[in-house]
């Protein structure tokens, strides 16, 4: 791990980093599956069961599909039958469904905005990578008031390995002008946490404010937080504490 001094950048997963990922995906998630299933309400479930939902526990499940897949990887799951030009097509709607419907039902994860605003002010550099695409990843941003924080967006589609592959940290970090070991890689998933091993950054941050859990997570990342709230005093920027406890 680098010395926490050296971080200088900041690559955040979104849903369930930056966003309440229950909160924003479950009603499109359920619409989309009524929609694959042709409004039988019995096969929409299965969907759902199929893409990760836990209908006991009403959450999706860490490491599944709909938490950590990408759109290609949901349309392929329920739509095997698909040639190679409607599957294309079926993957450009869903981005098209999910950018929309993402951006408006945004949730942010408490304090999360707070806390960008302080390391954004505090000179480090921020980026998003997430299994979104990067239309629905921007759109979300703006939604939120944040997107001019932001120095880059990197969804699935924007390289040619998504997460777990280290693409996206290696892209950012070439970007930002900074070695991969000033980023901190961020997220709520294992996935994210592979992106950020596989590419070498310098701290890799897990936050259990999504889909993950801690015995799931503690062996990928160096620290494990509540959230992205807590990621300013963990890397000692100043007056974070003052800032985010008003």
């Amino acid at each position: 791990m680098t010395p926490l001094s050296r971080i200088k950048g900041v690559l955040f997963d979104k849903d369930g980093t930056l966003i309440d990922f229950h909160a924003t995906w479950h009603g499109v998630a359920d619409q989309m599956a009524l929609e694959a299933a042709d409004g039988d309400r019995t096969r929409a479930d299965l969907l759902m069961e199929m893409a990760g939902y836990d209908p006991g526990a009403q959450r999706f499940r860490s490491d599944s599909i709909a938490a950590a897949g990408t759109n290609a990887d949901i349309v392929d799951l329920w739509h095997p039958e698909l040639d190679r030009d409607r599957r294309r097509e079926r993957i450009a709607y869903f981005d098209r469904v999910t950018a929309i419907e993402g951006a408006t039902r945004a949730v942010a994860v408490p304090r999360v905005i707070e806390a960008i605003t302080v390391m954004r002010a505090a000179g480090m550099r921020l980026g998003v990578a997430t299994n979104d695409s990067t239309e629905g990843a921007e759109k979300t941003l703006v939604s939120l008031g944040v997107a001019q924080m932001f120095d880059a967006v990197y969804g699935y589609d924007a390289v040619a390995n998504p997460k777990p592959a280290g693409d996206v940290v290696t892209a950012f970090a070439d970007m930002a002008g900074l070695k991969v070991t000033q980023v901190a890689m961020v997220g709520d998933n294992r996935h994210d946490l592979e992106a950020g091993r596989a590419a070498g950054a310098g701290l890799v941050v897990a936050v259990l404010s999504g889909t993950g859990t801690r015995e799931k997570l503690a062996p990928l990342a160096d620290v494990v937080l509540e959230s992205v709230a807590d990621l300013p005093d963990y890397l000692a920027i100043g007056q974070a504490k003052a800032t985010l406890s008003t």
